[in-house]
């Protein structure tokens, strides 16, 4: 009887026992619902840090974006300007061609005219297609001095001219798409230096 009453005894407290975790259980989940999570923010708070991060990643896209055109359009024009002046170095070479020819026809005045026809027909054929390729002549007399334009061999006094106006052209400039290839040789006009008075008496 002693045993069995000890068994029962057993039972009961553990099924006493059950019912009492149970409800120590639900009070700690209630205590843990009501306290804050401390490593979630507050609603409010997590939507201004998105707004903020998504406005910092728009600023940095836009300006990728503006970067990559930059980039293109100066890729483009590298291209472009290779492409323009690729002939440079051969039409540098054609230069003095063209300085005989006109040296010819200035020594040609008193030839015979169909041969100084036939080397002025040479001339304008290989001028054109100097120009077809993006060539402009640099004529340069009558014009005011440009030192971005023509270089000064000597001046030259003169009262028939402004100081500073190209009176003559020794060799004709040329430029290539706007680019200056050679500079025309001038002179150019100064103004005479004022003469010596005679000492007076």
């Amino acid at each position: 009887m002693k045993f069995w009453n000890m068994g029962k005894d057993k039972e009961e407290k553990q099924a006493d026992s059950g019912p009492e975790m149970t409800a120590l259980e639900k009070r700690l989940a209630e205590k843990a619902a009501q306290e804050p999570d401390e490593e979630t923010p507050a609603g409010p708070g997590t939507m201004d840090e998105a707004r903020a991060e998504i406005s910092d990643l728009s600023e940095r896209l836009l300006r990728l974006q503006a970067d990559f055109e930059n980039f293109r359009k100066r890729a483009q024009r590298e291209k472009d300007e290779a492409r323009q002046f690729a002939n440079q170095s051969l039409i540098e070479k054609q230069l003095p061609i063209l300085d005989n020819f006109e040296m010819a026809l200035a020594a040609a005045k008193d030839a015979d005219p169909a041969l100084r026809d036939g080397v002025q027909m040479i001339y304008d054929q290989l001028l054109g297609i100097l120009r077809d390729s993006g060539v402009e002549t640099i004529d340069a007399t009558g014009e005011d001095f440009d030192p971005n334009l023509h270089e000064a061999i000597s001046q030259q006094e003169t009262t028939e001219a402004e100081p500073g106006t190209v009176v003559e052209q020794v060799q004709r400039g040329y430029r290539l798409h706007e680019r200056l290839v050679r500079p025309a040789r001038v002179v150019v006009a100064k103004a005479p230096e004022a003469a010596e008075q005679s000492p007076e008496d």
